[in-house]
């Protein structure tokens, strides 16, 4: 009696290969630049606040809108609450990208005109340089009070630049 079990395999392996045939390449993004991510975008940011006692963490939450040119000049708007508490900000910075699409932004948060805070984030740009995740690496008050922050922001691409 033969062993059907050579056939079954030779079989499988023919159909995975066929059907693997038909799948469509998946565009992987290699490199990135400031032409690449240079745009309109808009992000959300969600996170805490650390603040000293007796004040202790306090929610952050924010909507942005912003361009980054390929100078790396970042400038925008925020809508932001934290701990219940609304404002608008307008944001102004500078980014950084790598050609692994790691980077970092420095951005000087004003309301009405007057330096409120400056926020350091860590920066990772995919799907073909239309969209972005950031981490807040730290979170500066002018008077150079260093406040700890766990703070995350995603957005998406509106347009190229």
């Amino acid at each position: 009696m033969t062993s059907n079990v050579p056939r079954a395999t030779l079989a499988i392996v023919f159909v995975a290969t066929a059907f693997l045939g038909f799948v469509p390449t998946i565009q992987a993004q290699n490199t990135c630049s400031m032409a690449t991510v240079a745009g309109d975008w808009a992000a959300t940011l969600t996170g805490t606040i650390l603040f000293p006692s007796p004040t202790g963490p306090v929610p952050a939450a924010a909507v942005l809108r912003y361009n980054l040119d390929r100078a790396g000049i970042v400038s925008g708007t925020e809508a932001r609450n934290v701990g219940g508490m609304f404002v608008n900000e307008t944001l102004q910075g500078r980014a950084t990208v790598n050609a692994n699409c790691t980077g970092t932004a420095t951005v000087n948060i004003f309301q009405r005109g007057v330096l409120v805070r400056t926020a350091v984030l860590a920066v990772v740009y995919d799907e073909l340089s239309t969209q972005v995740r950031m981490v807040q690496k730290s979170l500066t008050f002018p008077n150079g009070t260093k406040v700890p922050v766990v703070v995350t922001v995603e957005g998406k691409k509106l347009s190229g630049d």
